[in-house]
């Protein structure tokens, strides 16, 4: 693609934002194409319901919120909402996520693809603090499956982890296609054993490809969902079944 320019102004301006306190707003290019597609034309952004804003109101009727991070947040206000209407969370995963880097003057030093890439069942990294939420009725999750362009600044004040580089916006750079969750029963395609049979986080493991930890975030949720149970222990693993 080559090096390109950014206006600097803008890029700090971004990064300001995401660095300012809880309870100011905050939101992402990503956020807001999300919010203004689910939205419509016709519908109506930003709109205050009880104690809450929503992302959006769609012109049916159904209230739209976009929520990038963990659903943990969420719990309060989407039940707010499901208590007057229907309610849809989008929640994007990026497939791939570009990670480009500009100094503050915004000129770009460097773009890379960072090496971990998202699917569907990252979902349940959201749900792992708000298991509920699926079980509200009314409540549709959407997972939109796509590429993620992260433009970052090296100013010094960002993570330590990231060795004082902000993240200054999110973009969304391609779609690949969503999924829609309208029910808790839906879910069961993570599920890859038949009703009655036993299984561990292990052999959920093993059958998924997936790391241990991972497994056992997932069996949590689905647990508390109601979609599996624990039906005792075999030496020290705790066994469920669908």
């Amino acid at each position: 693609m080559g090096t390109r320019k950014v206006k600097a102004k803008s890029l700090l301006a971004e990064a300001q934002r995401f660095r300012k306190s809880i309870g100011t707003k905050n939101e992402s290019s990503l956020h807001r194409t999300l919010k203004f597609r689910y939205t419509g034309k016709d519908g109506k952004a930003e709109t205050q319901v009880g104690d809450y804003v929503a992302d959006g109101i769609r012109d049916d009727g159904e209230y739209i919120e976009v929520q990038t991070g963990s659903f943990g947040p969420l719990k309060k206000k989407i039940k707010e909402f499901a208590a007057n209407g229907r309610v849809r969370i989008i929640h994007p995963i990026a497939v791939t996520k570009n990670i480009e880097v500009f100094d503050t003057e915004g000129k770009l030093l460097y773009r890379r693809k960072s090496p971990v890439r998202g699917c569907e069942r990252d979902i349940f990294e959201a749900l792992l603090h708000a298991p509920e939420l699926p079980l509200i009725k009314g409540v549709t999750i959407e997972i939109v499956l796509a590429d993620i362009t992260e433009k970052r600044i090296k100013d010094g004040r960002g993570s330590w982890r990231r060795k004082g580089i902000s993240i200054a916006d999110r973009e969304l750079a391609a779609w690949h296609e969503s999924k829609v969750f309208k029910k808790p029963g839906d879910y069961l395609c993570f599920v890859p054993f038949k009703k009655n049979e036993e299984f561990t986080v292990s052999s959920y493991a093993v059958k998924t490809g997936i790391k241990t930890h991972t497994a056992r975030k997932i069996l949590y949720v689905l647990t508390k969902m109601k979609l599996i149970k624990r039906i005792g222990k075999k030496a020290r693993a705790w066994v469920y079944t669908r």
